[in-house]
């Protein structure tokens, strides 16, 4: 009936906090020159606010189709109150559905989100040890 709108009220959460932590970085970033080389392998990660972007554009989705699929059931209606479920005094129902299934939905692509950050952090982080070892081994010494 209405679980699509629990993962679109966290996309939209998520969105603003996507722009602030942006506007944070580019703030930073601009803020000073890069001077050490710890700075410039910190540049070569991800940044926070695309890892954001990500989950931003799963729930985004995920609420753009589930959406979809209540208007072609009828469930959702182009005119107030847009929900068939209030107007058939099936609000309880409604709500119910949103609690449980539109909350295990949201923690479903947060979850799965979290998984992506986790295998990206773990690429980095290989990555990481092997420029330091390639760097080590072009100074001469033994790995």
């Amino acid at each position: 009936m209405a679980c699509f709108t629990v993962p679109a009220a966290e996309a939209i959460i998520t969105t603003i906090a996507e722009q602030i932590i942006k506007s944070r970085e580019n703030k930073k970033a601009l803020s000073g020159a890069v001077s050490t080389k710890a700075d410039s392998e910190q540049n070569s990660k991800i940044s926070f606010s695309t890892k954001l972007g990500w989950l931003n554009k799963l729930l985004w989705g995920g609420s753009a189709l589930l959406a979809f699929e209540h208007v072609w059931h009828g469930e959702v209606v182009p005119f107030f109150p847009f929900l068939t479920a209030v107007e058939n005094g099936e609000t309880s129902e409604m709500l119910h559905e949103m609690a449980t299934t539109g909350v295990c939905m949201a923690l479903i692509v947060t979850a799965v989100w979290g998984i992506m950050v986790g295998v990206v952090s773990l690429i980095e982080k290989s990555s990481e040890n092997k420029n330091k070892a390639s760097s080590i081994n072009a100074a001469g010494s033994v790995v």
